[in-house]
């Protein structure tokens, strides 16, 4: 698997019950091929993974390959607390043709790093599919330090990783020391940095709405090598930002996101609530001004 380009991890829409309204789901999932995307990411956090069951879990993997049918790239993310229940994540990615999945560190265990490298060979051997990591430590209160990588490395499956720790020593790091495991952009706001320092993939869960800008962006950096149009994008992209990392309504804006574009999200699941008319009034005046901004620059 080609790990390079825009991978997005996809929101699961709602019905006003709660329950997965999966007509929207196709359609966002149309959506996002139609516009281009390299890769689409079922199981992560911006799809609230966490809320949801071991069974509905699976049946979105299938859902999700059935609707894709080979028209782009299938990532699963099979991030759980139990091992074993990792484990069985990654052999349901398997059995449903996934072409790679993602491993973050199990939440609120926090492992050391001979544990955490453990625990993601154990789900490398279960699935013997291309893996990218997952390095988000104020999620999982754990670090993919030098020992968890230099272990993990031992298997070639371990292809990518996305850097979501915010630090940016550890982006220099892992493109100094780690040049064999393709550096992959988890911290928005960090999109530019990461392209300077080498790397192909940016997992972004705002290209769910604005997936043309976000591939801009990567093919300004990546494709074109030209950082003074990148430089003027990520300018135009960064008010975005701000706004999806405010106080903690990630999921909500980028569901509310998708609302704009006319695709229907609906609700979060418990316990997030959806937001309120500030917030969403705040989201359509940012989302405007940037669709505005970058589609002046992509037209000169």
């Amino acid at each position: 698997m080609k790990m390079e380009g825009i991978f997005t991890p996809i929101i699961t829409p709602h019905k006003a019950d709660g329950s997965i309204d999966k007509e929207a789901y196709e359609a966002m999932v149309e959506f996002l091929i139609a516009e281009g995307i390299h890769c689409i990411l079922v199981g992560g956090s911006t799809g609230e993974y966490y809320a949801q069951t071991f069974d509905e879990r699976v049946e979105m993997m299938r859902f999700t390959r059935e609707i894709i049918n080979g028209r782009t790239q299938l990532m699963i993310g099979v991030g759980a607390t139990r091992t074993d229940e990792a484990i069985e994540l990654a052999q349901a990615a398997k059995d449903v043709g996934a072409d790679s999945i993602l491993i973050n560190s199990p939440p609120y265990a926090v492992p050391t790093d001979l544990e955490n490298a453990m625990h993601a060979l154990r789900i490398d051997r279960a699935a013997n599919l291309p893996v990218m990591l997952y390095n988000y430590p104020h999620r999982t209160g754990t670090d993919m330090g030098p020992e968890y990588l230099d272990r993990v490395g031992r298997s070639s499956n371990f292809q990518a990783i996305k850097e979501s720790s915010g630090d940016i020593n550890r982006l220099h790091m892992l493109a100094r020391d780690y040049p064999h495991i393709t550096l992959g952009c988890g911290m928005d706001d960090q999109a530019l940095e990461f392209f300077a320092w080498g790397a192909k993939v940016w997992v972004c869960a705002g290209s769910n709405f604005l997936p043309k800008e976000h591939i801009a962006l990567y093919e300004a950096c990546v494709l074109e090598n030209d950082f003074n149009k990148a430089r003027r994008i990520m300018s135009a992209m960064l008010p975005l930002m701000r706004v999806l990392e405010q106080g903690g309504k990630f999921v909500q804006c980028v569901k509310y996101g998708c609302e704009i574009r006319g695709l229907q999200a609906g609700p979060p699941r418990s316990p997030l609530r959806p937001l309120n008319k500030e917030d969403k009034r705040l989201m359509d005046e940012t989302v405007r001004t940037l669709r505005t901004t970058i589609g002046k620059i992509l037209s000169e």
